[in-house]
């Protein structure tokens, strides 16, 4: 792609960016189709005028939005390189990241297309990657750092990211064994009531850990693994009394563990091992009175050498948008209320709260 100079106008502060897209690349990949990114384009940069005629696109308006739309046409082209399409929400997620830079809340270097194009894991037809700077840094932390903690709301990508990075360790032969775990603790509900041997029980609490498996790996494969230990899926209570070797360990749903349990789990860590804990302090499920470990270890080990916390925001979230948006809401509710997860600080509900 290549770019006239911006032109200044001092009486109105206008400027004009003009680019031509390579015919290599079809515009229906740079606009969309039905022309579907180039609206987003538009409503994120109401201060330009955006002109499209054949593979030559144009942008006059406030000087600021323009050197930002041609900046983001810039990164657009960086990311089509690489053969990989450009979606509406990668197209939101690059604008946010160059408002952020632009606006010096961005503390990185970390351009959209090094982000969007940084693949973890390809399996069965697709690829996963960070959508946000902050799961890039998540992962990237993952790599340099032996105990990972990723916290954040529902739908930022802790527990999937950290498997991905889990499977490609595995797959690589930088460990040799996947181990899951989560603590079985209730959300409003009682495993006692639920039917049939403890093992069964169980096992609804680690489903979510088998359906991430089930993206990733060929699931013929699974059982086998699974029966030769290669990948074990188990409780918390499971893991006491044990030293985890050669080993990538995810302890999901941490903010459920009480402080004794984390400090447990954490000691289990062996020779060649890397542990990634995720979990989200804004839903514990801990009976009242019950100190939550992970909101606790942050006090412990933040600041610890080869220790590294990640921290996820609704703006990470991955899944629909009303997620973010109902993320948002009720940190919103909690501050203005003093509250926590909807229950008065200190009082809680029974068998929901913890602290």
């Amino acid at each position: 792609m290549t770019q006239t100079p911006t032109a200044h106008s001092s009486a109105q502060e206008q400027a004009r960016a003009h680019f031509t897209v390579p015919a290599k690349h079809p515009m229906v990949t740079v606009l969309g189709s039905g022309d579907a990114l180039l609206r987003v384009i538009e409503k994120a940069f109401p201060a330009a005028d955006i002109h499209v005629r054949g593979n030559e696109i144009s942008a006059v308006g406030d000087a600021g939005e323009v050197a930002l739309v041609q900046r983001l046409f810039d990164e657009m082209m960086l990311v089509l390189r690489t053969g990989q399409p450009m979606t509406e929400d990668a197209v939101e997620r690059s604008i946010a990241m160059l408002r952020a830079s632009e606006n010096g809340e961005g503390d990185g270097q970390e351009t959209p297309a090094e982000v969007l194009t940084q693949n973890i894991l390809s399996s069965r037809g697709r690829t996963i990657r960070p959508k946000t700077l902050n799961q890039k840094r998540y992962v990237d932390a993952i790599d340099k750092h032996t105990i990972v903690f990723g916290i954040g709301p529902a739908g930022t990508g802790k527990t999937y990211l950290a498997m991905a990075k889990a499977v490609q360790a595995l797959q690589s032969k930088q460990v040799n064994r996947i181990i899951l775990t989560r603590p079985a603790v209730e959300a409003g509900e009682r495993l006692g009531f639920l039917p049939g041997t403890l093992y069964e029980k169980i096992d609804p609490y680690l489903r979510p850990l088998y359906d991430a498996l089930h993206d990733m790996l060929d699931p013929d494969s699974i059982p086998r693994l699974m029966a030769a230990g290669t990948i074990e899926v188990a409780p918390l209570a499971y893991m006491r009394g044990r030293t985890l070797n050669d080993a990538f360990i995810i302890l999901d749903e941490a903010q459920n563990t009480s402080a004794e349990q984390m400090k447990m789990f954490l000691t289990r860590l062996g020779f060649d091992s890397k542990i990634v804990v995720t979990g989200d302090v804004t839903q514990v499920d801990l009976p009242t009175g019950t100190k939550s470990g992970l909101r606790q270890v942050q006090d412990i080990l933040e600041g610890v050498a080869d220790v590294h916390f990640s921290r996820l925001t609704s703006h990470d979230v991955v899944r629909h948008k009303l997620v973010g948006r109902i993320v948002d809401a009720y940190e919103k509710y909690d501050i203005e209320n003093g509250t926590e997860n909807g229950s008065h600080k200190g009082r809680g509900k029974a068998g929901h709260k913890g602290k």
